[in-house]
């Protein structure tokens, strides 16, 4: 189980151990006697940093109308508070923490290093990133983190995370770097840096810091079955982090790059079906009509391999550097069209608006046995505005309803469903049956195991479109990757 955690308590109320969840004056952190001297002074050099956030909220609307009837309609909301941390990134008081931490709060409270508690107000959230900026005012300049380069973070490099752990205070766990590149399925672009430094509710806007005392990310989120650290923590990385904290300084929001194009990853079966050696980049699914991917000539179908003259590793990362473009600025686009490698120039926008993901079938301890029919065991209809009518799709809506699918065929188990509607077969649009089936002949034709189609799900785990590879050949491997 996923958590977000900060620490939600009803005023006044205290843990069975008869710790209070309204967070204390700070007491030295006992991890600190285990420590080297030379660490123990890097890790108090970096505490000041480090605060206490303190969010006072009510009730929701509807368990404020039951707490009003359980009262005799005399009580509003009930007030409670929601505690978090964050950490000082500008000397005249800026604070990034995380957005849940702040969500929803009439008034805001800091609890600095060395006891002093001060009123603070909300300078910007993003939701969708989780980050928020909060300022402070105080007499004296505050000190502030330095950042690392998160990219340049390794599995096994020491860590330590500061924070305010279920309400005790100001407390310093440590531990190593679990993992990279983790994708909690929040966003596009999850890239989570994974630990086993202790992290529990209260922590989320908390620094994780490098062996150097520089920030590599934002403790966000924890995976446990309990509400309790389980040692799978999670942090914004910090280049991320210092991304989004500059826009929402400099913008009041997060302005990031725009293309106007889906993607997702090539796989295994996806790289047969284009007849590629292996599966490399990121194939687009769709293209907004209008928007700078449509204009520099992107189609569906295309793999982009290298942008910027980078090469991302997957789709996430692809999306996180379009996100970091300048806007304005051209970029070259390195793809693979109808096979052949091309090279576009592409000149991102400002970001207009919003942005399931697949799992990977474990594999068997034998090849499951699935049926090939000449037709993949399909059922389909032409679309007509019957049709679309009756499946609830807009009446320009083009393509090929999925009327049936036969159980036990490769189709069926890829998931594949009635209601669906397949766009495209290879890179050919359809709007028969007939031209589904002289598609799926033609790669079979060609000796491809698999045949490439663009699906509109009638269930959609996320909108738009989504590719999906058909087994069309005995002989290979059936489980979907």
């Amino acid at each position: 189980m996923r958590h977000r955690f900060w620490s939600v308590t009803l005023s006044g109320l205290t843990l069975a151990a008869g710790l209070s969840l309204l967070a204390p004056r700070p007491a030295p952190a006992q991890q600190l006697q285990m420590m080297p001297p030379s660490q123990a002074e890097l890790i108090r050099g970096v505490l000041p940093a480090v605060v206490n956030i303190t969010s006072f909220v009510t009730d929701t609307p509807a368990a404020a109308a039951m707490n009003a009837a359980a009262s005799g309609g005399k009580g509003p909301g009930r007030l409670k508070t929601k505690l978090g941390s964050g950490f000082v990134v500008d000397p005249s008081g800026v604070i990034l923490t995380n957005s849940h931490v702040v969500e929803g709060a009439y008034d805001l409270e800091v609890l600095l290093f060395d006891g002093e508690r001060v009123a603070g107000r909300v300078l910007a959230t993003s939701p969708r990133i989780d980050l928020a900026l909060v300022k402070i005012d105080t007499k004296r300049p505050l000190t502030v983190v330095r950042w690392a380069d998160s990219d340049k973070v390794q599995v096994a490099d020491p860590v330590f995370a500061i924070g305010n752990p279920l309400g005790v205070g100001l407390s310093v766990s440590s531990g190593i770097v679990s993992g990279l590149n983790r994708n909690l399925m929040d966003t596009p672009y999850d890239d989570f840096i994974q630990t086993d430094a202790a992290i529990n509710h209260g922590n989320s806007g908390g620094p994780l810091f490098n062996a150097h005392g520089e920030v590599i990310g934002v403790d966000t989120a924890i995976i446990s079955p309990t509400n309790g650290s389980a040692g799978v923590g999670f942090a914004i990385p910090a280049n991320d982090a210092q991304f989004c904290a500059t826009q929402l300084l400099h913008n009041g929001s997060v302005r990031p790059g725009y293309l106007g194009m889906q993607l997702e990853p090539v796989t295994q079966d996806i790289a047969a079906a284009l007849g590629m050696a292996q599966p490399i980049g990121s194939i687009v699914d769709g293209v907004r009509a209008g928007g700078p991917a449509a204009t520099a000539g992107l189609q569906i179908g295309d793999v982009i391999l290298r942008y910027d003259n980078q090469t991302p590793p997957d789709e996430r990362a692809l999306m996180r550097a379009i996100a970091k473009s300048t806007i304005g600025r051209a970029v070259p686009i390195t793809m693979l069209h109808s096979g052949q490698a091309q090279t576009l120039l592409v000149t991102p926008a400002e970001w207009p608006g919003t942005v399931a993901t697949s799992g990977a079938t474990a594999g068997q301890a034998s090849e499951p046995s699935v049926r090939v029919p000449p037709d993949l065991g399909l059922s389909l209809s032409a679309l007509t505005a019957e049709l679309r009518a009756r499946q609830s799709l807009q009446m320009q809506q083009a393509g090929v309803l999925v009327d049936g699918v036969a159980a036990g065929t490769d189709a069926f188990d890829r998931g594949l469903a009635p209601g669906d509607v397949i766009l495209r077969v290879q890179d050919t649009d359809v709007g028969s049956p007939q031209e589904v089936q002289a598609a799926v002949d033609a790669a079979r034709a060609q000796h491809k195991p698999f045949v490439l189609a663009l699906v509109l799900p009638k269930v959609q785990l996320s909108p738009g479109p989504r590719w999906m590879a058909f087994k069309v050949m005995d002989g290979v491997d059936a489980r979907p990757q």
